[in-house]
This record gives C-alpha cells, sequence and structure tokens, in this order.
C-alpha cells in the first residue's frame, strides 16, 4: 500500500516496505509571537540560556550541539509561520527527520520551557493537508 511522504519540497509517493524513509512528524505549536524571526527566539531563548548558565558562554555554532532530545539537536529545528501565531517546528535536515519518539520528546520539552500556549504532534503530511 502507498504511503505519501512529505520532504521539505517534494511529495512523493513510497511503498509502506521501503526501510529507508521513516514518518516524518512535525509540531504545530500556537503562541503570542508575530513572525518567524520571534518564534524562533522563543524556541532556542531557553536552552541557550541554560547553555550559558552552565559554560558561561554561548557562540552560533553551539546550536548544531545543543540537544533538545537525543538525536535532535538545537540547530536541527526550523520554524515556519503558517498563520496568525500558529507555527510548524519540524526538522531542516532531510537526513534526520522528526520520527513519532523524537517529536515527543520536543514537545516535552516546549511544555517543560513553557514557550508556546498549545503544542500538538502531527504527521508532517497530515499538518500540511489539514492546513
Amino acid at each position: 500500500m502507498p504511503v505519501a511522504i512529505r520532504s521539505r519540497h517534494v511529495l512523493c509517493l513510497s511503498s509502506a516496505m521501503d526501510k529507508s524513509k521513516v514518518r516524518e512528524y512535525c509540531l504545530i505549536v500556537e503562541g503570542a509571537y508575530l513572525s518567524e524571526s520571534e518564534a524562533i527566539h522563543a524556541l532556542q531563548d531557553p536552552f541557550i540560556e541554560e547553555l550559558v548558565e552552565q559554560t558561561g558562554r554561548f557562540r552560533i555554532h553551539n546550536l548544531g550541539e545543543m540537544i533538545v532530545v537525543p538525536g535532535v539537536t538545537l540547530g536541527m529545528l526550523g520554524v515556519v509561520m503558517l498563520d496568525d501565531r500558529l507555527f510548524e517546528i519540524a526538522s531542516v535536515d532531510p537526513e534526520h527527520p522528526l520520527t513519532q519518539h523524537s517529536a515527543k520528546g520536543v514537545c516535552e520539552a516546549l511544555v517543560r520551557y513553557d514557550m508556546f500556549d498549545e503544542v500538538n504532534i502531527l504527521p508532517r503530511d497530515e499538518a500540511v493537508e489539514s492546513l
């Protein structure tokens, strides 16, 4: 049975038996941010503050080293504004999409840091279709 798999720019059909493809998940979040830039800062700030408290410094290249959950670094997460106050958070690394398990971990981190008012986990292809 074919399954729709959406990569960053291409929608293609793939066999469910294709083990090289995993179902990509994203987080649909709502928050009082007026732009993607504000939402990105809201996502990154608590992790950066934590790193600065631990090490006393921060450099932009540290984003790729800051682990949100095992297998997911802060630098691999991107934010796209979908509507007023509504954003999609997903992996920008096509080699490392968010799995359901890693998306749950990222969701727990977002809830723990209270960055967004509402956080939902959806398969990325379903999130695109529902909007």
